[in-house]
């Protein structure tokens, strides 16, 4: 069975815009949240899209046009597709979709009538616009869809193209995720959950920890076979070698306590991947700050990689940019890949007390080195979403 490899990957976070920006934000341990969210305020639409793209596209969907600029450019398809369009694929996930467009529209009806209400507002605000404006926007005729599924969108995009590649459905798959939720509704639909920090601070798995940190973002991938990758004379950043998904069936917001069904999806990804536990060498948590996931999590983690779980750094982006819902998992993704190639644990920032029961490495303070291998590392990165969906994708670093 051919390897999927990664050729590309772009991302617009809190950090700044473009992957670098990212792990070189996240490694430095520094933090892209201010005054309790995290905002993309170096993001600029129209230095990619004109003026009338940029109004004819929510938000969200503008995150997702710069991330895939950025990706497909450096996987060496922005000046032509190096295979037939119909066999490029596009895949992109968000947890709500274009929200900024549908409170504006109903704004809009409320105080100025039916008539007044943009006439674009649909196909702006619909979940499926990123993945269907990328693929316009570089001409992908291949399959093109969005995956809905909370905060496990991203992973779950990774791993539906994976799958379409592996199964010679398409020859490559512009896939990832995109969010930007920031909005009145949103801010108070959330608080009114108890789910966000009322401090304005990310610390997962901090004893303090007290909710988390509302960011948006985008993160967009380019995966390939490895065989054909190689052939174009393409460089490749890293293997998508497994993928896990599950359903805990448990509640509509609370992970199951004992983070069975994360377990699970841990222990596919590995089985996929044909790896084991002591394979290994990292894992970047989904880690939203909040008490019963990062506790579920943790148990997961010690569940499904045993004794190992207490020999590897586990850490979390979250800390460093926020939650950034249906983009979560694809930009963790990508910080992982970059991480990897690196040979480094990025940190977990604002962790300093230990709560009794959650004994792992959760890297607190500065990056730390990865164990020296004779093999390139391995890392899972973990998404688990509202509706109780868990998806983990493994991944490893290119061979040098």
């Amino acid at each position: 069975m051919s390897r999927v490899v990664v050729t590309g990957v772009g991302a617009v976070t809190p950090l700044g815009v473009g992957a670098a920006q990212l792990h070189e934000g996240w490694v430095g341990a520094r933090s892209g949240i201010e005054a309790g969210i995290g905002a993309c305020s170096d993001f600029e639409p129209t230095t990619v899209l004109s003026r009338k793209e940029a109004r004819r596209a929510d938000r969200c969907t503008q995150l997702a046009l710069a991330a895939a600029h950025e990706a497909l450019e450096q996987a060496g398809f922005a000046a032509g597709l190096p295979y037939d369009a119909s066999r490029v694929a596009c895949v992109l996930g968000t947890g709500i979709g274009g929200v900024t467009t549908l409170e504006h529209g109903h704004d809009m009806l409320r105080d100025r009538g039916p008539e007044k209400v943009p006439p674009l507002s649909v196909p702006m605000m619909m979940p499926n616009a990123p993945a269907g404006q990328v693929a316009m926007h570089h001409g992908l005729r291949g399959e093109s869809f969005g995956v809905v599924s909370a905060c496990a969108a991203g992973a779950h995009a990774i791993g539906a193209a994976m799958r379409m590649v592996r199964a010679g459905d398409a020859d490559a798959v512009v896939c990832g995720g995109a969010e930007s939720a920031l909005t009145p509704l949103t801010h108070a639909a959330f608080a009114a959950l108890d789910a966000t920090s009322a401090s304005g601070i990310s610390r997962p798995f901090d004893a303090r920890r007290d909710g988390f940190v509302m960011g948006e973002g985008a993160g967009v991938l380019v995966l390939e076979r490895e065989e054909d990758a190689r052939a174009r004379g393409a460089e490749i950043l890293g293997v998508i070698a497994g993928y896990g998904a599950t359903s805990d069936a448990h509640h509509l917001t609370a992970p199951h306590p004992e983070g069975e069904g994360a377990a699970e999806a841990i222990a596919r990804a590995l089985l996929d991947a044909k790896l084991a536990a002591a394979d290994v060498d990292y894992v970047n948590a989904h880690g939203t700050s909040t008490p019963l996931n990062d506790r579920a999590e943790t148990l997961a983690i010690e569940r499904a990689l045993g004794d190992r779980a207490r020999e590897i750094p586990v850490s979390s982006l979250k800390s460093a940019i926020g939650h950034l819902l249906g983009a979560a998992g694809a930009v963790e993704s990508i910080a992982t890949i970059m991480a990897l190639r690196d040979g480094v644990a990025p940190p977990t920032l604002g962790w300093e007390e230990r709560e009794v029961g959650m004994e792992l490495d959760y890297v607190p303070g500065q990056a730390k080195p990865l164990a020296v291998r004779d093999r390139p590392p391995v890392a899972l990165s973990n998404s688990f979403g509202f509706g109780g969906h868990n998806a983990v994708v493994c991944l490893q670093g290119a061979a040098a």
